[in-house]
């Protein structure tokens, strides 16, 4: 705020002096000039009625002559003075209307609100650097969860959408360069309720400078970045960097995912995006070549991923002095059918129309449909907008480089235990993953996924923690029964155990649960809200556990148990 009022002094200190000097010589003026009493003797005006005529006189109200009717020479000042306390109060109130439009001074003003704002946030927040698809995406996600978040992002645009977006949090946005530390600082990076920096800027450079500010600030709190290029990648772990999600690489593995285990991919999807259904069916034949255009980094990743596997594909590429293509690449767009046919799409099993040109992308999947209708399409969505057009092209799969990554991060950020999961899902063979999508699919009876996590501590599962603590046993199946009727069950599956390095996949129902558990669930969005009601109330384990209603309260609990060791 001090820089705030300073520019405002600094610009009117012209104006300010101008107005003094005329209210002064006007002032003065009307001392010296000789003027008549009501008796016609000679008077002379002091200051205080020059000053007090001059003030209304200069603000054009006009009250009239005083204490006596003007001479003519106090009226030909009068006139005078008139006109130059006007025009230097028209200068001294333009001054301030251009600086009001002044776009230094709005930012100044704009930073002093956002600073302000921000001070004023009495709980946890996630500072979030860029408001792209991934910003808008994630920040919806967090505000579901009542989550507070902070934006900086370089565009203005984004910003003023951002604040006539439909979010219930209130959200303090600010249009600057998030790499500079001085912007930082005032988003509220050395705040101890800033938990998490997200890095989702454009610029691999930016998110790396991010990182490091935040690091420095605190190296306790979680960064979470995203990244286009290796070099990046290996800097940002050099430093400890929490989370690297690099959207090429994830899609690429998700990619082979579904070529090669389309259940535990489906797993994967059902959990992590409930709202998207994969269009490859899990028993459509995927081995075979794969013809991809664009060579650029989605290309690179895509091959890294493919060799692993042994899978043969063909690059089609604009650039191949650029881009060291590999041997055997064709140069073109891929959008004619003659470079596909060069390609040898009649012979292959799929395409990837992987360029950053969204209208060439469609164009490539149209002309390879074209040649040969029962071809697997995957196709890449360089911008939002192009949302409704990418899904009337019906392609198997659609990489959308924002999405991809606000679902990682939110994954993260809600629930951690699915990365252990899904590490875990990996080491299991399709039978198992089948069996496993068909009980989620079942329990879940045509409801939206959710997944979820409970802590066996006083924060987070205070119930559960009591029992435990007075050495009470507590089944896993205590908290997947039905609060409002002990013998029925909710909709829901225990996916992981994870008790210090230990971790149990599909937990049986009937295992003990200890001190510091983390039990990973899914299932329907409502068993949610009822499993959080027997986790947190006393008397409504107490009846899971045992069909009776105890007393509740901490006096009431106290004095049935010294009743009962009376007894």
């Amino acid at each position: 705020m001090q820089h705030v009022y300073y520019l405002l002094l600094r610009r009117l200190r012209t104006p300010i002096i101008t107005i003094i000097v005329v209210y002064a010589i006007s002032v003065l003026g009307f001392t010296l000039i000789p003027g008549q009493d009501d008796q016609g003797n000679p008077w002379r005006m002091d200051f205080f009625h020059a000053f007090y005529f001059v003030s209304f006189m200069g603000s054009t109200i006009g009250f009239g002559e005083i204490p006596f009717p003007f001479t003519a020479g106090q009226r030909a000042w009068t006139i005078a003075t008139i006109y130059a306390c006007v025009i230097s109060w028209l200068y001294g109130i333009g001054t301030i209307f251009t600086l009001f439009q002044d776009g230094n001074y709005q930012r100044l003003i704009k930073r002093t609100s956002f600073a302000r704002r921000v001070a004023r946030i009495y709980e946890p927040f996630y500072l979030v650097c860029g408001y792209g698809i991934t910003g808008n995406r994630l920040i919806h996600q967090l505000d579901s969860l009542g989550i507070r978040t902070v934006v900086i992002d370089i565009n203005q645009r984004l910003i003023d959408e951002l604040e006539a977006d439909k979010i219930a949090l209130s959200v303090p946005a600010l249009c600057a360069d998030a790499s500079d530390p001085n912007v930082l600082n005032l988003a509220g990076i050395q705040n101890p309720l800033c938990i998490g920096v997200l890095a989702l800027t454009n610029d691999d450079h930016a998110n790396l400078q991010i990182a490091i500010d935040s690091k420095l600030f605190s190296p306790q709190r979680v960064v979470i970045s995203r990244t286009q290029s290796k070099e990046t990648t290996a800097n940002l772990s050099s430093f400890g960097t929490d989370h690297i999600i690099d959207p090429f690489t994830i899609f690429a593995d998700h990619l082979l995912l579904t070529l090669q285990t389309p259940y535990t991919h489906l797993i994967h999807d059902l959990i992590v995006n409930p709202h998207h259904r994969a269009l490859a069916v899990p028993d459509q034949n995927t081995l075979g070549r794969w013809v991809i255009c664009g060579y650029g980094r989605f290309g690179q990743a895509l091959e890294e991923e493919f060799k692993k596997h042994e899978i043969e594909m063909t690059f089609i590429d604009v650039n191949l002095d650029q881009r060291n293509a590999p041997e055997g690449t064709i140069l073109g767009l891929g959008t004619e059918a003659d470079t596909l046919r060069e390609a040898g799409i009649d012979t292959a099993i799929g395409i990837i129309a992987g360029t950053p040109d969204d209208a060439n992308n469609l164009s490539i999947i149209i002309t390879a449909r074209d040649i040969k209708p029962d071809l697997i399409t995957v196709v890449r969505q360089n911008s939002g907008a192009n949302k409704p057009i990418f899904r009337a092209a019906e392609v198997n799969m659609i990489m959308e480089s924002g999405h991809i990554i606000a679902n990682e991060i939110f994954m993260l950020i809600r629930t951690p235990l699915l990365v252990d999961f899904f590490e875990l899902v990996r080491e299991y063979d399709e039978d198992w993953a089948r069996a496993l999508f068909l009980r989620i699919t079942n329990t879940l009876n045509g409801q939206l996924m959710s997944a979820w996590t409970f802590h066996a501590n006083q924060n987070g599962s205070p119930a559960v923690y009591a029992s435990l603590a007075q050495n009470e046993t507590v089944k896993l199946s205590y908290l997947c029964r039905d609060p409002r009727d002990r013998d029925e069950s909710l909709a829901t599956i225990p996916l992981l155990i994870k008790r210090g390095v230990e971790r149990m996949m599909l937990p049986d129902p009937g295992t003990p649960l200890q001190l510091d558990d983390q039990i990973l669930f899914c299932g329907q969005k409502q068993a949610k809200a009822f499993m959080e009601w027997s986790v947190s109330n006393h008397n409504t384990l107490r009846y899971i556990k045992t069909g009776k209603e105890g007393p509740d309260g901490l006096l009431w609990r106290w004095l049935s148990k010294r009743k009962q060791q009376r007894v």
